[in-house]
């Protein structure tokens, strides 16, 4: 079965999750869906041309990097632009993170307005000339001294994240912050919190599968729960045993913190934390219209092998379990 599409977009069938039983037999006629899938460029570094290569190679439409990603051209956004669009891609959006003179810091309200500041630029200077996107998912800095995230962190950050919401949001932008093991933000009690603190008219939510179990969350029920504030969702995998568990399973220390050595390709045989089936019948059902983002990192490299070739094992995941029609439009 060939699995990789000749040009660059992927169909979804209806009919794959929302009418059909056991293996997809006896699926009806395919459906193109509204949503579209894309794949994280931080595994290349700075090198983010092979990056754009890479994606054309396997089909995929969309690439989302990072701040550090894109360092050579955080003051010429639109030459990017153009290599990105010259292979066929978009640009998903471009998450902060890394690179000179930018602050993550979302806790210390002494350093809560540069971050401000920064962010808002960021924005406007890089990601507002590509002329497509519509949010800008990010990350939201480290834990305080001492690891325990308090209520009043939770607000400062949610103060900070409003008025940059209130900003960008006139520029076209959505903000959407991103749950994250070993960041501000990683339990179900922050999370929640930081929702329920954030102005939904400014504020939405980058919802990654992985992290969120990963944090003691069920990602169906983070999903389902702010639908409405769903502006982008990441596919990775987490240990089959951690589904239904409602604890943060990594440590507070060392180099798998942030979850390295714990994320899970979508076809890894002891993947298994994240019911995709689910969530993808979900999306097909809310005709949902963003990006489902493969956020896969070096990490995830098996020994021997490169991210093209792991790129290639989650699309064939997609094209044999949830059924992506490889069809192109």
């Amino acid at each position: 079965m060939t699995f990789l599409p000749t040009r660059r977009h992927f169909l979804q069938t209806s009919a794959a999750l929302a009418g059909t039983t056991g293996l997809g037999l006896g699926m009806a006629q395919a459906k193109p869906l509204s949503f579209r899938y894309g794949y994280s460029a931080i595994s290349w570094g700075t090198n983010i041309e092979e990056a754009i290569k890479v994606g054309q190679r396997v089909g995929l439409p969309g690439i989302e990097p990072f701040r550090q990603n894109v360092v050579n051209y955080l003051d010429k956004p639109l030459a990017l632009k153009k290599i990105m669009s010259d292979h066929g891609l978009t640009m998903v959006t471009c998450s902060n993170g890394g690179g000179p003179d930018f602050s993550g810091n979302f806790y210390d309200p002494a350093k809560v307005k540069k971050t401000i500041s920064d962010h808002v630029k960021f924005v406007r200077e890089f990601i507002v000339p590509f002329g497509y996107c519509d949010h800008f998912k990010m990350n939201m800095g480290s834990r305080p001294p001492g690891y325990d995230t308090t209520d009043e962190n939770i607000k400062v950050c949610a103060d900070a994240l409003n008025q940059i919401g209130e900003q960008i949001i006139k520029m076209g932008i959505k903000l959407a912050p991103h749950p994250h093991v070993n960041s501000l933000v990683q339990t179900d009690h922050e999370t929640r919190l930081l929702m329920k603190l954030t102005d939904p008219r400014y504020v939405w939510l980058t919802a990654d599968t992985s992290h969120l179990t990963l944090g003691g969350m069920d990602p169906v029920v983070i999903i389902k729960d702010y639908w409405p504030r769903i502006a982008e969702i990441h596919y990775k995998d987490a240990p089959k045993h951690l589904r239904g568990s409602k604890v943060v399973a990594v440590p507070r220390t060392g180099d798998d913190a942030g979850g390295h050595g714990w994320f899970r390709n979508l076809n890894d045989a002891d993947g298994g934390g994240v019911d995709f089936p689910t969530i993808q019948k979900f999306l097909i059902a809310q005709n949902f219209k963003g990006w489902v983002v493969l956020d896969l990192d070096a990490s995830m490299i098996p020994k021997g092998s490169n991210m093209e070739e792991v790129l290639k094992g989650n699309i064939k995941y997609m094209v044999d379990v949830l059924h992506v029609d490889p069809k192109t439009v």
